[in-house]
C-alpha cells in the first residue's frame, strides 16, 4: 500500500492533536507488550522449553564432516545456517505411506538454507525414494551399522534400529545427507505429523487452491476442486495422500509437489497474519509447533529460536524459494529415483551461500560497429503536416496481459509469490 502523503494545509494545532493520538496509540501497544512480557513471558518461555526435545548428535557424526567455510569479503556479521526438517511417523501402520517399513520413520526430508545475509530462505526436498550409499552410524549407547546402498528414508529407520531414539535417527539422516551433498548441516529437527496437525489448526487453517477434485480413502482425504481453506486434518492428508483420485501416480515425488505448496501456503498464511505482532496468535502457533518438536540442544532453545527468527523478520514470500534436488528414475529399479548431475551444482551452491536457482542475465542488444569517417545523420524532424486532425481516430490497440505461468511444484523451482496451481 502507498502511503499518502502528508498534507500541509491542515491547521498545526490539528497536527499536533493527531500527532499526540498517534504517540498515545504506540505508547498503549507498547504497554501491552510489555504487560505480557512482564506478567506472561516467563511462564510462557517455561512452557515452549518444555515442550522441546532434545537429542545431541555431535559425537554421533563423528570427525569426518563437511568443513564450513566462512566467506572473510562477507560483510554481515551473522553466518548462513543448514538446517535438516524431518517429518517423523511412529504410527508404523502403513495405511498413508505402505513402504513396508515399519516403527519410526521419516516420510519427508527437507534441507533448509538460510542465507548469511538472512535475505532468503531455501528449502530443498530429497525424495525418500532416493537411491543413495548410506554411511554407517553410530547409536546413542555405542552400536553401529554396516554402511549399505538403498533408499534414503532408510537411513532414518536405520540410526533408529541402532539407537532406539529420535536423536540416533537424525543422527544417521544427518551423516548421510553430509556424505551424499558435501553441505554441513548446522542444525536438525524432527517433527511429528500430530504437530503438523497443531500449528495449521493454530493459524486458523490454511488457504489453497486445490485444482481437482480429491478422493484418497487410505489418508482419509476427499476435497472439491476450487479454494479452500484447510484443516490439520485435512492439511496433512493432502500433503501426505499417494493413492485414490486426484492425487496423481501414487509416487513420492508427486507426493512432495503438493508438500511444497502447502508449506508455501501455510507461509503466505502467516506473513498475512502478522503473526509477530499477534501475541497471542503466535503463542498458540509456536505451542502447537514445539509440542512435537526434537531437536539439537543449540536450536531447542527458545531465545536462539526467537533470535533466528528475528534475523529473518525482512523476508516476504518472493524470498522463499522451494525446489525438490534434481533426479531422474532409477534404471535397475523404476520405483526409486538417482539424483543427476544438476543436483551436485545445488548441493555447491548451498554450501557456498550462493542462490540455488541464480536469475537469468537479461539479454544484451549487441552494438552495431561504428565507422569514425561516416558522415553524421542528422537528427529526425518531425514535419508539419497539411491534412486535418482527426479527433475521432481510432485508440491505439492495447497489449493483452500476459497470463501468469504456472510452475509446475516438485519438479520446478518456485517462490511463495508464484502460482502453483489453478483454480480459475
Amino acid at each position: 500500500m502507498t502511503a499518502s502523503p502528508m498534507r500541509t494545509d491542515v491547521p498545526r494545532h490539528a497536527r499536533t492533536t493527531r500527532n499526540h493520538r498517534a504517540v498515545r496509540a504506540v505508547a498503549l501497544s507498547v504497554v501491552g507488550v510489555l504487560t505480557f512480557v512482564g506478567v506472561g513471558l516467563t511462564s510462557a518461555t517455561a512452557r515452549l522449553q518444555g515442550n522441546i526435545g532434545t537429542g545431541e548428535v555431535t559425537q554421533l557424526l563423528g570427525g569426518d564432516r563437511p568443513e564450513k567455510v566462512a566467506d572473510p569479503d562477507d560483510p554481515n556479521a551473522g553466518k548462513d545456517l543448514n538446517i535438516l526438517l524431518m517429518g517423523s511417523d511412529s504410527r508404523g501402520d502403513g495405511d498413508v505411506v505402505d513402504d513396508g517399513v515399519g516403527g519410526m520413520r521419516s516420510d519427508t526430508t527437507i534441507v533448509l538454507h538460510v542465507s548469511a545475509d538472512r535475505s532468503r530462505a531455501e528449502l530443498v526436498s530429497i525424495p525418500r525414494d532416493s537411491f543413495v550409499q548410506i554411511p554407517s552410524c553410530t547409536g546413542t549407547g555405542g552400536a553401529t551399522s554396516a554402511a549399505t546402498a538403498g533408499r534414503f528414508n532408510s537411513a532414518f529407520s536405520l540410526g533408529w534400529s541402532v539407537g532406539g531414539d529420535v536423536a540416533s535417527a537424525a543422527a544417521c539422516t544427518i551423516k548421510t545427507v553430509e556424505a551424499l551433498t558435501g553441505v554441513y548441516i548446522d542444525h536438525y529437527a524432527v517433527v511429528d505429523f500430530a504437530g503438523f496437525e497443531n500449528m495449521v489448526d493454530a493459524l486458523g487453517g490454511v488457504p489453497i487452491c486445490v485444482p481437482n477434485d480429491i478422493d484418497a480413502p487410505k489418508a482419509d482425504l476427499k476435497l472439491t476442486a476450487g479454494f479452500q481453506t484447510l484443516d490439520g486434518k485435512d492439511a496433512l492428508g493432502f500433503a501426505r495422500a499417494r493413492t485414490g483420485v486426484g492425487v496423481g501416480d501414487g509416487s513420492d515425488t508427486n507426493r512432495i509437489g503438493r508438500q511444497q505448496q502447502l508449506m508455501s501456503a501455510m507461509v503466505n498464511e502467516a506473513l498475512s497474519q502478522s503473526l509477530v505482532t499477534d501475541l497471542p496468535k503466535l503463542y498458540s502457533f509456536l505451542d502447537a509447533g514445539t509440542s512435537s518438536l526434537t531437536t539439537n540442544p543449540e536450536l531447542a532453545s527458545v531465545p536462539n529460536l526467537a533470535g533466528l527468527a528475528y534475523s529473518m523478520r525482512s523476508l516476504r514470500a518472493k524470498d522463499i524459494t522451494f525446489m525438490t534436488i534434481p533426479w531422474v528414475p532409477n534404471p535397475a529399479d523404476t520405483n526409486e529415483v538417482v539424483w543427476t548431475e544438476e543436483a551436485m551444482a545445488v548441493w555447491a551452491n548451498m554450501a557456498s551461500d550462493d542462490p540455488l536457482v541464480p536469475e537469468p542475465e537479461a539479454p544484451t542488444e549487441p552494438e552495431a560497429p561504428t565507422d569514425p569517417e561516416a558522415p553524421t545523420e542528422p537528427e529526425d524532424t518531425v514535419e508539419p503536416s497539411d491534412e486535418p486532425t482527426d479527433s475521432t481516430t481510432e485508440p491505439t490497440e492495447t497489449t493483452e496481459p500476459e497470463p501468469t505461468e504456472t510452475k509446475s511444484a516438485g519438479r520446478e523451482a518456485f517462490t511463495g509469490a508464484d502460482v502453483t496451481a489453478e483454480c480459475g
